[in-house]
């Protein structure tokens, strides 16, 4: 696939309702692996993150585009504690594998320097080799990766966790 070019920017409340649908193909992407099905109305359960991104203070929303295309967001939450956390992000299929969530995140990550978290599953393995190759670049070889339970689900295998510090 050819590189896109990628523009990553804090989302604003007009961009809210394409960030909403964009969570819709996240949350699908998601069920694979927590083996969560749509509400009747055909969303999903869980968008107290997403609006938290939009809502709370300690939280960030951003928007990825190509052009005048959404490509993907990102949420970062706990902005004024110990370590920030990349909540959610999300590329959708069609710029995946073109460097745009490289690029992306590297942004993100730039925005909001020092202590990061961030998690995902072991049964996804396209996340696994993108966020240990992400852990590579940024930080070198001063990043860690531990398991740890997700909370309120005893019945899912533990999220994979991979920390670093930015300067």
């Amino acid at each position: 696939m050819t590189s896109l070019h990628a523009i990553v920017r804090p989302a604003t409340a007009a961009d809210r309702p394409a960030v909403e649908r964009l969570w819709l193909m996240f949350r699908h992407d998601m069920s694979e692996f927590d083996s969560e099905l749509p509400n009747p109305d055909a969303t999903f359960k869980n968008d107290s993150r997403l609006r938290s991104a939009f809502e709370r203070d300690d939280w960030a929303a951003y928007l990825f585009t190509s052009g005048d295309r959404p490509a993907g967001f990102a949420f970062v939450r706990s902005l004024s504690g110990p370590a920030r956390v990349l909540n959610s992000f999300f590329v959708v299929r069609g710029a995946r594998r073109s460097g745009l969530g490289l690029r992306a995140v590297r942004e993100v990550v730039a925005r909001h320097p020092g202590p990061w978290e961030i998690a995902f599953q072991d049964a996804n393995a396209g996340a696994v080799a993108f966020w240990r190759r992400v852990a590579k670049e940024i930080a070198g070889d001063a990043w860690t990766e531990e398991r740890r339970p997700v909370p309120n689900r005893p019945d899912l295998p533990p999220d994979a966790w991979i920390s670093f510090t930015t300067a």
